[in-house]
């Protein structure tokens, strides 16, 4: 498993407090940006950044993304214009869990005004740990969110 993940200005510092975490658990990463503090960097870059790399994964490994932004709202929007992305906004593990077992979410969306690292890391663990429903009600409904 390998966690891709992205964050603007807002959520830069979540997105490195969630780095440090992610290097104690031993969790494979990648930093898609942005690497350093600019309160004019723009959130779709990174969200598109984290999105390709989602839709590009082949379908043998498994790899999630997390996007980080003040309100979670704006890459999720970003990220989810892309085929076979399914960003999601989580600001509890009831609601990551819900998604990634529903929705088959690939795409963890955190808001920085309203997550800590605290909050965070429950909210991850569950993303990472819910498996997808495979019923044929849940494929049914995940193709459709594929659909143009």
């Amino acid at each position: 498993m390998k966690i891709i993940l992205g964050a603007d200005h807002r959520g830069y510092e979540l997105k490195n407090q969630i780095i440090a975490w992610l290097q104690q658990a031993r969790i494979d990463y990648f930093d898609a940006g942005a690497t350093k503090f600019d309160a004019e960097d723009d959130y779709n870059d990174y969200a598109k950044n984290v999105a390709l790399s989602i839709q590009n994964t082949p379908a043998d490994l498994t790899r999630y993304g997390i996007l980080v932004c003040g309100s979670a709202q704006g890459v999720a929007m970003q990220a989810n214009r892309y085929r076979g992305v399914r960003a999601a906004i989580c600001d509890a593990a009831d609601q990551a869990a819900e998604t990634r077992s529903h929705n088959d979410a690939n795409i963890l969306c955190l808001p920085a005004d309203r997550v800590d690292i605290e909050q965070a890391i429950p909210i991850i663990e569950t993303f990472l740990q819910t498996a997808a429903l495979t019923g044929e009600k849940y494929q049914r409904r995940n193709k459709k969110l594929d659909e143009e």
